[in-house]
């Protein structure tokens, strides 16, 4: 007599974000990054040093202090958000675009078990922690001009990585929404300009008439800079609860945004 067959297992069921299909996502973009890092590297890095040493020492050679701080120190803790929102938001607006409709990188990771929402995840994560990275160059720029180091500007990457996560995410629903790169001038023009000059780091929302000074508190960028700034001078706990809460806030629901947009333009 044969013995009978154990009774066979049902399959495990799949949780919404698996981890090993994000780190497949996210070992192919390092593998692939490995690549151009060069580049990318001399464009995030350069680009705000420039704006840096551009109005630090332009508009420094006009005004010396601004909120007690000398300039330069004003323009190169807040220049750290600006670096953090190009190096995000315009990676995924274009490279996005790019491996969807030109080089169908995405109709190839789908066909693994990869779904889209563990593919934007893993695609947002891997930018956040790039611009992390990068938009912490202006610190020390900064630092070669008379910015003193401290304890708190270790915690800066990890501002920029929290900050990065819903602007990469915002790119990516930018990208799924336009039909053609050149409609990304709009977006530039209407939306990421005005957000990086009434964000605080350039000159304080101060002066600014009563509507744009509202309009700059619920500005993403805004609640960066002042993190960072907080973080390189002095934290003040109950207000920086708030500003992170917001970045939280922000990145959650352009996530959840990014991820509709993306399974619509993908799967439908």
């Amino acid at each position: 007599m044969t013995a009978p067959a154990a009774p066979s297992r049902p399959p495990r069921r799949l949780g919404r974000l698996e981890p090993s299909a994000i780190a497949g996502v996210l070992v192919r973009e390092i593998i692939n990054f490995s690549s151009y890092w060069r580049s990318v590297t001399f464009s995030s890095t350069v680009e705000p040093t420039i704006y840096l040493l551009a109005f630090g020492f332009g508009i420094g050679a006009l005004v010396s202090k601004v909120g007690g701080l000398d300039y330069v120190q004003y323009v190169g803790t807040g220049t750290v958000a600006t670096a953090v929102m190009f190096a995000s938001v315009f990676t995924t607006m274009f490279g996005t675009f790019v491996k969807r409709e030109y080089q169908h990188t995405y109709d190839a990771i789908l066909s693994a078990p990869v779904d889209t929402e563990e593919l934007v995840t893993a695609e947002v994560l891997w930018v956040a922690f790039r611009a992390g990275v990068y938009g912490s160059v202006p610190l020390l720029v900064a630092m070669g001009f008379g910015l003193s180091p401290s304890w708190g500007m270790l915690v800066v990457p990890a501002i920029g990585i929290a900050t990065g996560f819903g602007w990469a995410s915002f790119g990516m629903v930018i990208s799924a929404v336009m039909k053609s790169l050149d409609s990304f001038s709009y977006v530039t023009s209407i939306v990421i300009t005005p957000v990086m000059l009434v964000a605080g780091t350039y000159f304080p929302l101060d002066g600014l008439p009563s509507w744009a000074q509202v309009a700059g508190r619920f500005n993403p960028l805004f609640h960066c800079v002042q993190l960072v700034r907080h973080a390189v001078f002095g934290w003040h706990p109950l207000a920086d609860l708030g500003h992170l809460g917001a970045l939280i806030v922000f990145g959650v629901v352009m996530w959840r945004l990014a991820v509709w947009t993306t399974r619509r333009r993908l799967i439908t």
